[in-house]
Parts: structure tokens; C-alpha cells; sequence
């Protein structure tokens, strides 16, 4: 592996013309690569490259601390690399396609507790649009979808009877989600008493609708959930996206595995959902610190 490293450095010192800077930064950076990759992910050969390799090795940068420029640097080098390695037929593949640089605000994401979560969805359903409300929280909650996905379901996507849901992710990939006994009864709810009064005699497969019958838009959600949380005396600036953190978060402190939490929100890479273990550790030390007597 060391070899092909040296002819690349050979070639981009020859064809590109590249300044002394810029070379020493190549090499710096892919030398940290290589190493990572041999032993951190005991591989010998370019061709056992995936892109999972590549993401776990810029998220290992950034916990290291380094700046946005010199992860979007280090980015740049593998990819010039594989490249180069494509195309002088070393490898089949270019993994580092389509991979986007980590954002050095690596902060933990954030959620709400299972209390917080309980008195979130206790809501009061003694008119339309307050089932309605209730339906859809329930709903993000349950299945950790992102708020575009949730407001773009449609009946048919609904399937009570076998309790799941399915949706069009990022790239309009389909996956199907499980909904939850609870979930699929405020929706059922929502389908009986609520959903006729709102649509009256308009034709529409949107699942949720505004209180004109009218699909509902991201930003009407999100409005109605500021309201709900502020009704439900829930402190938190909350958002969609908090709810999907804390469906993950959740799923993982309860003893679900980390693929099928995977799959359930649509991340293409697992490594992306991996954030989420760093959530559930943080939670059990700080339940340690506060109830252990020797903490």
C-alpha cells in the first residue's frame, strides 16, 4: 500500500506542478490515512477500501480536534487518491465518491428524556385538530422520521393492519418503518374523527393535512410542534429532528442494535448512526455520577 502511496506522490508532484506546500500537506494527510487504515482497520490492500473506512477515518480526525480546513484538506487528498488509484486500475471503485466532510461541530445531538417524551404526548384530543397533533407526534416519534418524510406520507404508505409505515427517504429510497400499537391508534383516531372533518369533500392521499384540508408544509409543523411542547410545559427548544434523536436514542439505551436503528432512519452509512452510541454512553455516566455513591 506504501508503494502505490509513493507513486502518487510521484505523480502529483510531476503532472500537477503542485508547490512544495501543497505536496508536504498530500503526503502528511494520506500518510495519516494509511496508518488508520492499517491499523485501526487491519487492512493491507487498496482494493478492501470501502466508504465506510473512509467516513470513520474524518470522523476519527475531527474527534482528534483538527480544524474544518484540514478535514476538508484530508478530504480532498483521498479523493485526488483513490482517484488516481481508479484510475491507473489499482482498484475497481472509487469509494470516496459522494462523501461530504464532516462538520467539526461535533456536538452530541440533542433529546428529550423518556418523561419529557411522555408528557410531550400527552395531549388532550377533544377536537379535530388537537388529534390530528396528537397523531402526528406520535408518529415522528415512533418511526424517527425526518419531518419532510412525515409530512409527505400518504394513505397508501399507511398500514395499520400489519403496523408499519412506509416512507421515501433522502435519494427517494423506500424503506418501511414499524409504527407502534400506540401510534397506530392515534392515527386510527386521527382517520375516524379528525381527517374527514379537515379534507370534507376535497380528494387528497395526503395523510396529514392543515386545518383547510390542504397538505401540510415542514414549516406548518414545525409550528404546531413549538405550540405543543409550549402547551405541554416541555422546556426544551424543541424541534423534529430532536424527536428522531431522542426515537434513536431511546431505541439504543433499550437494547435495540445499532443496524436496525440504521435502517429504521434511513442513514445510508452506519457511521452516521453511530453518533448515537456516543449519546447512550454519555446518558449511563451520567447516571452513574448521579447515583453511585462512590461516583
Amino acid at each position: 500500500m506504501r508503494l502505490e502511496l509513493e507513486d502518487f506522490v510521484h505523480y502529483i508532484k510531476i503532472e500537477r506542478g503542485l508547490s512544495i506546500n501543497t505536496l508536504q500537506s498530500y503526503q502528511r494527510d494520506l500518510k495519516k490515512y494509511l496508518t488508520y487504515l492499517t491499523e485501526q482497520r487491519s487492512i493491507d490492500s487498496w482494493t478492501e477500501v470501502a466508504r465506510s473506512d473512509i467516513t470513520q477515518f474524518l470522523y476519527h480526525m475531527n474527534d482528534t480536534g483538527v480544524s474544518q480546513a484540514t478535514l476538508a484538506r484530508s478530504l480532498s487528498s483521498i479523493r485526488l487518491f483513490h482517484q488516481f488509484l481508479q484510475n491507473e486500475r489499482i482498484t475497481a471503485v472509487n469509494p470516496s465518491i459522494h462523501i461530504e466532510t464532516p462538520k467539526k461541530t461535533a456536538k452530541l445531538p440533542k433529546f428529550l428524556s423518556s418523561e419529557e417524551v411522555d408528557r410531550l404526548l400527552d395531549i388532550e384530543t377533544d377536537e379535530p385538530l388537537s388529534i390530528r397533533n396528537k397523531a402526528m407526534v406520535e408518529t415522528l416519534y415512533a418511526t424517527g422520521l425526518r419531518v419532510t418524510e412525515l409530512v409527505s406520507l400518504t394513505l397508501s404508505d399507511l398500514h395499520l393492519m400489519m403496523g408499519f409505515i412506509r416512507c421515501l427517504g433522502k435519494g427517494s429510497k423506500e424503506r418501511i418503518v414499524p409504527l407502534g400499537d400506540i401510534a397506530s391508534s392515534a392515527v386510527k383516531q386521527y382517520l375516524e374523527l379528525s381527517r374527514p372533518l379537515l379534507v370534507k369533500k376535497q380528494l387528497t392521499e395526503q395523510l396529514f393535512v392543515n386545518h383547510h384540508g390542504k397538505p401540510l408544509s415542514r414549516q406548518g409543523f414545525w409550528k404546531i410542534l413549538k405550540r405543543v411542547a409550549e402547551e405541554q410545559d416541555v422546556k426544551k427548544n424543541l424541534s423534529p429532528h430532536m424527536l428522531r434523536h431522542s426515537f434513536a436514542t431511546h431505541l439504543l439505551e433499550n437494547g435495540a442494535d445499532l443496524r436496525s436503528v440504521q435502517e429504521m432512519l434511513g442513514h445510508a452509512d452506519i457511521s452516521t448512526t453511530q453518533i448515537y452510541t456516543h449519546v447512550s454512553k454519555r446518558r449511563l455516566r451520567e447516571i452513574y455520577s448521579k447515583h453511585h455513591p462512590r461516583a
